[in-house]
Formats: structure tokens, C-alpha cells, sequence
């Protein structure tokens, strides 16, 4: 059964599956993950569904790399 993007508990170990979406969920979890300036942008959408076995921690802490650069 694919995880809930919608309703879900999302912690840094939920792993990121094929049915992955941008829902306001996500978009909560990676604002109290990486500070209230996160926000999606294309290049970083396609690297998210690029990758394989990828955590929702890998990707808050992918996001806050991409910013420190």
C-alpha cells in the first residue's frame, strides 16, 4: 500500500515512492525541516523523482545544501 502524501506521518526516515506528492503535507514537514524560506522549484522537483531510495530527510537535507552553495 503506497504511503498517504496527503495525511500521512512524514518523518526524515519516510521513504519517497512512486505515488510521491508535492501536497501541502510535504510542504509542512520540509518548512519545519528547513526554515520557513523553503519552496519548491523545478530543478529540485526533478532531482526528488530522479531519485532512488530517497528519505524525506535526504531531501530536506539536499534543499538545504542546494542553499548553502
Amino acid at each position: 500500500m503506497p504511503f498517504d502524501w496527503h495525511g500521512g506521518h512524514i518523518t526524515r526516515s519516510t521513504v519517497v515512492d512512486k505515488a510521491y506528492r508535492n501536497t501541502q503535507n510535504v510542504r509542512r514537514f520540509l518548512i519545519a525541516e528547513c526554515g520557513p524560506n523553503f519552496a519548491f522549484d523545478r530543478p529540485f522537483m526533478a532531482w526528488i523523482r530522479e531519485g532512488s531510495n530517497v528519505t524525506m530527510g535526504d531531501i530536506a537535507d539536499e534543499w538545504q545544501r542546494r542553499q548553502a552553495s
